[in-house]
């Protein structure tokens, strides 16, 4: 009898297994994202004068109205992200090539605007599993994008499969440089990282643009422009005319497995997760801080100068004044998103970058402003940030265990 009740009362596979869903993280993030989008949707009925004259009429009206402008808006931002549906398909009943390739424009477009997210997300993510704050990412990506054009237009004679690799390590060499200053500095004398890397992404603006005024400016060029790289060092795009998407979007990819097997699966990556952890017990432990430290900040400034070499390389094919969009800071959040992991920056990324390029479709076809989208994400990094608002609306229960925390460096300490 005492085993049949307790037979009885031990829960059922899909109770458990609801039961750990709602402990994850996973669901947490999940449910952050689902929460920003209701919220951004009310306040879009809330600023909205037709929602204000239907309910003039009546309150059904108005809650009808609220619902369709809602609806309105994010089915064009959906339609902006990924594309038509209908145009799609009515495409690939015609058969024309050109038609398939403009319907299906919008979704590879939002995976070109996804590439440069996943770089910065990644620098500034590897940046936090050691405990630094990278704030530097949009200088580091500046400095990237100039040396990587340079080594676009200044080698000539060598064929793509050489001159392509050589100008993307230009970038990267450039960026890993940038980020070498703080993070020595930060090892040997204690300065704070935030406040150094924030004076570096100024000077690396400064230094662009005199730089574009004076030796790297094209010659034949009235305004300040470098001049065009040479088409062997072009990223090659997948598809003819009117898409955009090139072969940088799988170099982000793998770029992104090649940080999860640093990080995760190799002992020098144990040792810079253990600094960020615990910097006081991986020095007793033996391991050698001022290198990582110095190490780490190197490389996040590559992966954040290979986002500037892809923007050059992939997309613009010279370097004009500001010519970025912000993907450095922009990258700050990203990470954050994704727990500093390699997969969730990832996924991050496609987030963020699908939100940017289907903005501008909701903006002509809704009247929306574009800035409704940098609310959706500062909603979506709020609940993020403080999961126990979520946990406690949707009645979560805690985790069995806390997830791995990672200490940033106090002010003035190493």
């Amino acid at each position: 009898m005492e085993n049949q009740k307790q037979t009885q009362n031990k829960p059922s596979g899909i109770a458990v297994f609801f039961d750990e869903l709602s402990k994850s993280s996973g669901m947490v993030t999940f449910l952050a994202i689902l929460t920003g989008i209701l919220i951004a949707g009310l306040l879009v009925a809330l600023t909205t004068v037709e929602v204000y004259d239907a309910f003039s009429i009546s309150f059904w009206s108005g809650i009808k109205e609220a619902l369709r402008t809602a609806w309105n808006t994010y089915s064009s931002l959906f339609i902006g992200a990924f594309g038509d549906p209908k145009k799609i398909a009515a495409a690939f009943q015609g058969g024309d090539g050109l038609e398939i390739r403009r319907a299906i424009n919008p979704f590879f477009e939002s995976l070109v605007q996804t590439t440069p997210f996943i770089f910065g997300g990644l620098s500034v993510a590897l940046g936090f599993r050691v405990g630094l704050f990278n704030i530097g990412a949009e200088g580091q990506l500046f400095i990237g994008a100039m040396t990587s054009v340079y080594a676009g237009y200044a080698i000539t004679g060598l064929p793509a499969y050489i001159h392509i690799p050589l100008a993307l390590l230009a970038g990267a060499a450039g960026g890993a440089a940038w980020g070498f200053v703080p993070g020595y500095l930060k090892a040997k004398t204690g300065a704070h990282e935030v406040i150094i890397t924030i004076m570096m992404n100024y000077i690396a603006f400064k230094l662009s643009d005199f730089m574009l005024r004076g030796p790297m400016k094209d010659p034949n060029e009235y305004t300040p422009k470098t001049p065009w790289i040479q088409e062997s060092a072009q990223l090659t795009r997948l598809f003819p005319d009117t898409i955009r998407f090139h072969i940088g979007f799988f170099i982000a990819l793998g770029v992104a497995y090649f940080v999860y097997w640093l990080l995760f699966k190799t002992t020098w990556g144990f040792e810079l997760r253990t600094v960020g952890s615990n910097p006081n017990g991986a020095r007793y432990a033996g391991i050698n801080t001022t290198k990582a430290t110095v190490v780490a900040m190197s490389l996040a400034g590559s992966l954040a100068g290979l986002a500037g070499a892809n923007e050059v390389l992939g997309l613009n094919y010279r370097l004009v004044p500001s010519f970025t969009s912000g993907y450095g800071f922009d990258s700050i959040a990203l990470a954050l998103l994704g727990k500093n992991h390699p997969l969730g920056v990832v996924l991050s990324a496609l987030l963020f970058g699908f939100l940017r390029n289907g903005s501008r479709q909701m903006q002509l076809k809704s009247g929306v402003p574009i800035d409704i989208v940098s609310i959706l994400q500062a909603l979506i990094l709020t609940f993020i940030a403080a999961p126990a608002i979520i946990r406690s609306i949707y009645r979560l229960k805690k985790p069995d265990h806390e997830e791995e925390t990672i200490k940033v460096g106090s002010w003035g300490g190493n």
